[in-house]
């Protein structure tokens, strides 16, 4: 016999995520982004910042989703949920309500899909102009943490890709050589005396797991290859880094560490 369909949408998102096969922690972000979309049906603001993790969404019937209505309000919050969120993060979130609806309109709980016409948002262009030395004095002036500084200074003096650097384990250092082990299909990344200075402070007692890790603990299911084995804590996201880049900077980017060519 077929499953009832569930009246509450909060149920509906339950239901979705236990038959997801996602690990703990994806379902944590998957059900962040579909509680967001909540208050657009209820015609409420939703909370934002750390408030939006934390804050109980409204209780709603799924039936919601085939009213008339839902499409326009489904967009009218996604024109607010751009004036403050970067395109990537919206996208994220448009993607996980396209695919929560389809899974409710497979088990025929749904009828019609208002998400038909959520369209993924365009990315601005990011600046690509090189800061100027006296930016880069300015920012390694900072009184910023230790990881950010460490950062920073690497990408300016290695030039590599912010994802290659991100992706960096402690053990891939050769520290007095101020370069990275050679290691087969992968770009040997070098530095110079600033993150020579910075690496050993960053590194004191650990020997494996990422190079660049998160404040906190990292959430279940993540995978042990972006866990510290010796802190707990997660490997940093590019996401994240870039954030702290701009709270710290007058919105300037990562990538305009790089040195011009």
């Amino acid at each position: 016999m077929a499953e009832l369909p569930p009246v509450e949408y909060a149920v509906a998102v339950e239901r979705y995520l236990a038959a997801s096969g996602l690990a703990e922690g994806s379902r944590r972000i998957y059900r962040i982004a579909l509680n967001t979309w909540a208050w657009a049906l209820a015609d409420r603001p939703a909370p934002t910042g750390p408030e939006r993790r934390r804050a109980r969404p409204p209780v709603l019937p799924l039936a919601l989703l085939d009213h008339p209505d839902a499409a326009h309000r489904l967009r009218a919050a996604a024109d607010r949920r751009s004036a403050d969120t970067d395109p990537r993060t919206l996208n994220r979130e448009l993607s996980t309500l396209r695919a929560a609806v389809a899974w409710w309109r497979a088990q025929h709980w749904l009828d019609g899909d208002p998400t038909t016409d959520l369209h993924p948002r365009s990315r601005p262009e990011p600046a690509t102009t090189p800061l100027t030395p006296d930016d880069l004095r300015a920012l390694f002036a900072l009184r910023a943490p230790l990881r950010e500084q460490a950062l920073w200074h690497l990408l300016h003096e290695s030039g590599a890709a912010i994802e290659t650097v991100l992706a960096l384990n402690t053990d891939d250092l050769d520290l007095p050589r101020r370069r990275t082990l050679p290691r087969p299909g992968r770009t040997t990344v070098h530095w110079q005396t600033g993150t020579a200075r910075l690496l050993p402070l960053l590194t004191a007692g650990r020997t494996t797991g990422p190079l660049f890790l998160t404040d906190r603990r990292a959430p279940a299911g993540t995978p042990t290859t972006d866990r510290c084995p010796h802190t707990g804590r997660a490997r940093l996201s590019y996401r994240r880094a870039a954030e702290l880049f701009t709270t710290h900077t007058p919105g300037w980017t990562l990538r305009q560490l790089r040195p011009p060519h």
